[in-house]
């Protein structure tokens, strides 16, 4: 297939349950080598906080962890959410991170809270948080970001004095900065600010296309980017058979009803749990309807829909979020059948 995407890999570091936080961000490292050894281009981990299903709760850290472990693979943040976080603290950890694995880290920024209002208040102990002033200055925070990140820093000017504030003092290089978003708000702002942009397509499936037209007839050059930038993201489990593939995503399925019902976020079950759950009637459509953007299949008809996904929306790069479920018995600290997911799919 010549005209088969580059691929990338999104982690949220599940929780099973079979696994402690240690066991999960071991079994996330291992998924890492595996992509670096499989050609992957890139490995972004997400930012969500106070879930019992997910262990994602700081990206740097989990980037530096994941950069160390690998030898090429460009690592990232899909994404920071920056209103939960001062601008100058992001700028610091990305620019370190750069300096330490120089051509390699993506700071991917999103203006979502990613967890519940009272855990985005404890975040920044009130001090702006998730707030609503804290979101309204999202774009400002974006190019405080950009600029703190520069070898030159940027200027601060108090009581009449300017003071440089640099993120890091020698900087060689600059980690590339993605906007990412579910709405059509950051596609206005990545086009009009120049910045790559990627819409969360693996989220819900919906206004993906809408989002990347509006990204791609209003960007404006800009010293970061000359042309419009972007990639889709979608979830995806792949198996020996479509059988066993629909068998391995029912632990997710459970976990995203859970998520849209309101209900609580447990760790996710093994697919021998998960099949003994009984949905009820009226939740089985919403199911079927979350499933539907996903690729869930063998090897050839899950590569064949990431191909045309890519062709549809127009892109050379799709980044896969493996959420294949594990059998009861598997290892606590690896994650098989999201790697095999990896394997299938880089053919």
């Amino acid at each position: 297939m010549a005209d088969f995407p580059h691929l990338s890999v999104l982690d949220l570091v599940p929780v099973r349950t079979d696994q402690t936080s240690a066991d999960a961000v071991a079994a996330s490292l291992a998924l890492a080598r595996t992509a670096d050894a499989l050609g992957y281009h890139r490995y972004w981990v997400a930012e969500h906080h106070n879930m019992p299903a997910v262990a994602a709760t700081n990206p740097p850290v989990l980037i530096g962890l994941v950069a160390g472990a690998t030898e090429r693979i460009r690592v990232g943040s899909g994404g920071v959410m920056l209103p939960n976080h001062a601008p100058l603290v992001v700028a610091e950890q990305f620019a370190l991170l750069e300096a330490a694995f120089p051509g390699r880290i993506d700071l991917g920024i999103g203006r979502a809270p990613g967890t519940d209002p009272v855990t985005g208040w404890a975040l920044r102990h009130g001090a702006g948080g998730v707030t609503d002033e804290a979101v309204s200055r999202f774009p400002q925070y974006v190019d405080d970001v950009l600029t703190m990140m520069e070898p030159a820093g940027a200027g601060m000017t108090v009581q009449g004095r300017t003071h440089t504030l640099r993120a890091t003092p020698a900087a060689t290089s600059v980690a590339q900065v993605w906007l990412l978003g579910s709405s059509d708000y950051s596609a206005q702002l990545a086009a009009e600010k120049g910045l790559p942009y990627v819409f969360a397509h693996h989220f819900s499936g919906q206004g993906t296309a809408q989002a990347l037209s509006i990204y791609r007839t209003g960007f404006r050059a800009s010293p970061e980017l000359d042309a419009p930038t972007t990639f889709l993201t979608v979830n995806a489990v792949v198996a020996e058979t479509e059988e066993e593939a629909l068998r391995r995503a029912r632990p997710q399925e459970l976990m995203m009803l859970a998520l849209r019902s309101g209900q609580r976020l447990d760790p996710q079950l093994l697919v021998e749990e998960a099949e003994k759950v009984e949905v009820a009637e009226g939740q089985r459509g919403l199911i079927s309807a979350m499933r539907a953007p996903w690729v869930i299949g063998d090897a050839e008809t899950a590569r064949a829909e990431i191909a045309r996904l890519a062709e549809e929306h127009g892109v050379d790069e799709v980044m896969v979020n493996p959420v294949a479920g594990a059998h009861v018995g598997t290892e606590p600290r690896l994650s098989p059948a999201r790697e095999e997911t990896l394997r299938l799919l880089a053919g």
